[in-house]
C-alpha cells in the first residue's frame, strides 16, 4: 500500500474483493464471450461472388479472427450477381444459411453501395433502381428567384417552372413581408405595390439530379423500404430475428441537392403542427429579416430536422421493429460542428432509431469528438446501445492504434463496434484496412482484439443507467438560428461556419483534459422529459435516469423560453449552472427576447445595463441565491477556467482523480451493480490514486486478459458524504472495468482531510 494510503488507514476501514457478492455467469461470460457478443464487420461484397467462397471466408473470419457474424455490403460495378436479381437472393440466402450453421448473426444492410436510397446508383454499378421504379419520389431541391422592385405600383411576373412553395414581397428597410400567394392567377403574379424598395422572392422545387429517395417524405420512404427491405423478408422470413438481428443504413444526409433539401408537403405539415403559414418565413433561409431571424430559422430549419428524422430514419426503423429486428445506422458528415446543412439535428437523427449510430472514419475527419453527442442522443431517448462503425478508409493503421480507438469510444458511451472491414476480394481492397487473417498485419492479433471487444461488449451490452453530474445543453437552436442556405462552405461541410460556437471543445476538454463525463440534453428533453427534484434535474427515462447537479450552456445565443425557464426554476431550486462564451439573448420563439433578456439578468444581476448583442463575452461573473444556487459565466472556457468553475460548483463529483492525472472513463449501473469503464489509451503507464463516490465493494476486470484482478478499496467520508478510494496502475494502452456492490452509507459521517485530488 503506498504512502497515500497508509496517511488515511487509521481513519478508515480498509476492504478487500471478496467482501462483496457479484454476478457469476457475468465473470464467466467476460472470461470466455460467447458469439453473440463478438463484433460483426462489415463484409463487401466487390467482386464475381460465389457461395463457396463466401462459405470457406465466413468459416476463417469466424474462427481465425474472432468475428461472430456480418453486415453483407454489397460493393462497386464487379458485383455479379447483380444486385436485387434472383441469382443475388440465392447467394444471400445460402449466406443465411452458413451464418445459421456457424452461429453467426447478420445485420440487413440497406444498399448496394452507399449512401442509403438509391438502390445502386452511388458506389455500385451506376444504377439508379429506385429513380427508375419511382421517378417521382426522389429528392428536391429549394430555389429561389429573386428581383428589387419599387412601388407603388403594380407588378407583373411570370411564376417560375417548378412547385411553388411560397411567394413573398420584403421591404428592403423594415423587413415587413407579404405573402403574395393569393395573387397568383394561372402562372402570373399580379401584386398592387405598395409605396417602398422591396425584394421579391419565388420560392419552388424542382426535382434533383441525384437519384435518391426523398428522405424528408415517409410515402417516398416506404417505397424504398418495400424495394428492398422487404424484398429480402419476403424471401428470408424465418430469418428475421433469429440470423438476421439488424437493419443498417449507411450515410444519409441533408447537404445533397445543393444543400436546399426540401418537400412539398413542408408547408402542409408545418402548418398542421403550428398552426400558421410559414411562407413569410422564407426569406429567412438566406437573409437576415431583422429582429425575427433566429426565430423563423429555428421554426424552419427546426421542422425540417423533424421531417428527417421522421422520414428515412423512423420509416426504416418502424419497419425493422415490425419484422422483429432493431436498426442502426450513421449520419454522413457527422463531424461538421453547424449540423444544421449536414444532419440537421445530428442528436434528433436518433430519436427514433433503436441504436443511434456514427462513423469512426479516416480522412482527418475527428468523429471521436461527436461520441458524446451520439452516446446521449441514446440516453435522452432511452436506447440501450450505441453503434460505431468503426476503422474505415484508416489505412493499415496498427493494432495499438486500433485498441486506442475502441477505447475511447467504449469510454464515451459506444457499446456496438462495427469494424470497417473484411473484404470478399481482398486483392482490391477501396479502403483500407482490411481486417482479416489475410492481412500480415492482423494476422497473429485479431483474434485478441477482437475478444477484447467481446469482453466489453458482455459488460456494456446490457440495458444499464448512465452516471453523471453534469448535463450540457446541446445548443442546436443557436445553431439553427445562425444557419443559411447557400453559406461561404460547400454544403458538405454545413455551408456555415458560426462564430464562438464552443460546445465541442468545451466536451472534449471535459472527457480529454480534465477526466469528467456529462451528458448532452436536448433542448426538447429539457422541456418534456426532465423535472426538477431538490436542487437536480432529473431526466425521467424508465431505463436511463439520470440526475445532473450541473447544467452547462455552452455559447448560446438563441433559446426558447420554455427551455430558460425550466433552467432559471433549476437555479431558484438550488440548482448549479455553468454558462460559456456569451449568454443567450434571442429567443427561438417569436416576441420574447425580451423575456430571455430579464431571465438572464435575474440569474446575473450584474450584467451591464445597455446588452448589444455579444458585448460583454469577456465579463466573467458569479452570481447566487438563498437556496443555494450558483451560476457562473466562463468567457474563455480554456481547461483551467472550466476546471476552476467546476471545482466551485462541484466539488464532490462521481468519480475524481489525483492532481493531474486524469482518464477518460464510463459510469453506468447495471442491474443494482455500478460498473465503471477506465481507459489509458496513453503511451506511458497510469499510475494514480482514484475516489468515487459512494461505498463500494470493488472488483477489477481486465478486458485484455480476460483476468479478474484483486485490489483494496478504502471508505472515507468528507463533509458528510461517503468515498471509495483506490489505486489504479494500467499499462499504455490498456483499460480495466471495475465492478462495484454498494453499501449503505456510514452510520456516523467522519470527516477526513483527502489531499490530491484534482481534475487539472
Amino acid at each position: 500500500m503506498n504512502s497515500f494510503f497508509c496517511r488515511l488507514f487509521l481513519l478508515s476501514v480498509s476492504f478487500c474483493i471478496g467482501s462483496g457478492v457479484f454476478a457469476s455467469d457475468l465473470i464467466v461470460d467476460f472470461r470466455r464471450p460467447s458469439m453473440k457478443y463478438r463484433p460483426q464487420p462489415l463484409y463487401f461484397w466487390n467482386d464475381s461472388v460465389v457461395a463457396d467462397t463466401i462459405a470457406r471466408q465466413m468459416t476463417s473470419f469466424c474462427f481465425h479472427d474472432g468475428y461472430g457474424g456480418f453486415a453483407v455490403v454489397g460493393y462497386g460495378s464487379r458485383l455479379k450477381p447483380g444486385y436485387l436479381s434472383d441469382a443475388y437472393f440465392r447467394l444471400y440466402g445460402k449466406t443465411l444459411a452458413k451464418a445459421r450453421e456457424l452461429g453467426l448473426s447478420m445485420s440487413l444492410y440497406d444498399e448496394f453501395g452507399f449512401p442509403s436510397g438509391s438502390a445502386g446508383a452511388t458506389n455500385a454499378d451506376t444504377i439508379p433502381r429506385f429513380k427508375q421504379r419511382y421517378p417521382q419520389m426522389t429528392l428536391k431541391r429549394l430555389e429561389k428567384a429573386e428581383e428589387i422592385v419599387t412601388g407603388p405600383g403594380v407588378l407583373y411576373r411570370r411564376i417560375p417552372a417548378g412547385t411553388i412553395m411560397a411567394v413573398v414581397g420584403m421591404d428592403t428597410v423594415t423587413h415587413v413581408r407579404y405573402d403574395l400567394a393569393p395573387n397568383l392567377y394561372a402562372n402570373r403574379l399580379k401584386w398592387h405595390m405598395p409605396s417602398g424598395h422591396f425584394k421579391l422572392f419565388f420560392f419552388y422545387l424542382v426535382p434533383d439530379e441525384e437519384p435518391i429517395v426523398d428522405y424528408l417524405d415517409p410515402v417516398a420512404v416506404n417505397c424504398f423500404i418495400d424495394m428492398t427491405h422487404q424484398a429480402y423478408y419476403d424471401r428470408f422470413k424465418s430469418y428475421f430475428g433469429t440470423v438476421i438481428k439488424r437493419s443498417f443504413f449507411d450515410e444519409p444526409t441533408l447537404y445533397r441537392a445543393k444543400g436546399r433539401m426540401w418537400t412539398p408537403a413542408f408547408n402542409d405539415k408545418f402548418i398542421k403542427k403550428y398552426g400558421f403559414s410559414p411562407a413569410t418565413l422564407y426569406p429567412a433561409l438566406w437573409y437576415d429579416i431583422g429582429p425575427e431571424t433566429q426565430a423563423a430559422r429555428n421554426y424552419l430549419f427546426g421542422f425540417r430536422s423533424d421531417l428527417y428524422a421522421t422520414g428515412y430514419t423512423k420509416g426504416v426503423n418502424d419497419w425493422s421493429v415490425a419484422h422483429g429486428i432493431r436498426a442502426t445506422g450513421h449520419q454522413d458528415q457527422e463531424e461538421v460542428i453547424n449540423p444544421v446543412g449536414v444532419s440537421g439535428d445530428l442528436m434528433k437523427c436518433f430519436k427514433y432509431l433503436s441504436i443511434p449510430g456514427i462513423d469512426k472514419i479516416g480522412g482527418n475527419r475527428p468523429a471521436e469528438k461527436f461520441y458524446k453527442l451520439i452516446s446521449s442522443a441514446a440516453y435522452n431517448w432511452d436506447k440501450p446501445y450505441v453503434m460505431a462503425e468503426t476503422f474505415g478508409a484508416m489505412g493499415n493503421l496498427s493494432i495499438d492504434s486500433m485498441y486506442a480507438i475502441a477505447m475511447d469510444q467504449y469510454a464515451k458511451g459506444i457499446n456496438l463496434l462495427m469494424p470497417h472491414a473484411v473484404w470478399y476480394n481482398d486483392r482490391n481492397v477501396v479502403f483500407r484496412p482490411e481486417l482479416s487473417y489475410r492481412n500480415p498485419l492482423y494476422q497473429k492479433e485479431l483474434y485478441t482484439f477482437n475478444t477484447f471487444l467481446s469482453r466489453l461488449n458482455v459488460i456494456f451490452q446490457a440495458p444499464a443507467r448512465h452516471i453523471a453530474d453534469i448535463a450540457i445543453l446541446y445548443p442546436i437552436q443557436t445553431l439553427q438560428g445562425e444557419h443559411y442556405l447557400d453559406g461561404p462552405l460547400k454544403p458538405v461541410y454545413g455551408g456555415v461556419a458560426i462564430p464562438r460556437t464552443d460546445y465541442i471543445d468545451v466536451s472534449t476538454t471535459l472527457t480529454d483534459s480534465l477526466g469528467i463525463d456529462f451528458t448532452f440534453l436536448h433542448p426538447e428533453v429539457l422541456d418534456s422529459s426532465s423535472l426538477l427534484k431538490d436542487s437536480l434535474l432529473i431526466l425521467k427515462n424508465k431505463l436511463n435516469p439520470e440526475a445532473f447537479r450541473v447544467l452547462m450552456l455552452p455559447s448560446v445565443k438563441t433559446i426558447s423560453l420554455s427551455n430558460l425557464k425550466k433552467i432559471k426554476a433549476f437555479y431558484d431550486k438550488g440548482g448549479k449552472l455553468l454558462f460559456t462564451t456569451r449568454l443567450p439573448y434571442k429567443s427561438a420563439e417569436f416576441g420574447k427576447d425580451d423575456s430571455i433578456d430579464f431571465i438572464v439578468r435575474s440569474i446575473f444581476p450584474d450584467l451591464p445595463v445597455v446588452q448589444t448583442g455579444d458585448s460583454f463575452l469577456e465579463l466573467s461573473m458569479e452570481a447566487s441565491n438563498q437556496t443555494g444556487g450558483k451560476a457562473v459565466y466562463v468567457p474563455r472556457p480554456n481547461p483551467l477556467a472550466l476546471h476552476t468553475a467546476l471545482t466551485t460548483l462541484l466539488p464532490d463529483r462521481d468519480v475524481m482523480f489525483e492532481a493531474g492525472k486524469p482518464l477518460t472513463y464510463l459510469h453506468k449501473i447495471r442491474e443494482k451493480q455500478d460498473v465503471f469503464f477506465f481507459a489509458n489509451p496513453g503511451k506511458s503507464i497510469y499510475s494514480g490514486n482514484l475516489k468515487l463516490r459512494g461505498r463500494l465493494f470493488i472488483k477489477l476486470l481486465n478486458p485484455h486478459t480476460g483476468d479478474v484482478v484483486k485490489t483494496v478499496s478504502t471508505f472515507v467520508a468528507e463533509n458528510g458524504i461517503d468515498y471509495t478510494l483506490f489505486h489504479l496502475d494500467l499499462e499504455a494502452n490498456r483499460s480495466m472495468i471495475l465492478l462495484g456492490n454498494r453499501m449503505p452509507e456510514s452510520p456516523v459521517k467522519r470527516v477526513t482531510a483527502v489531499s490530491g485530488f484534482s481534475t487539472k
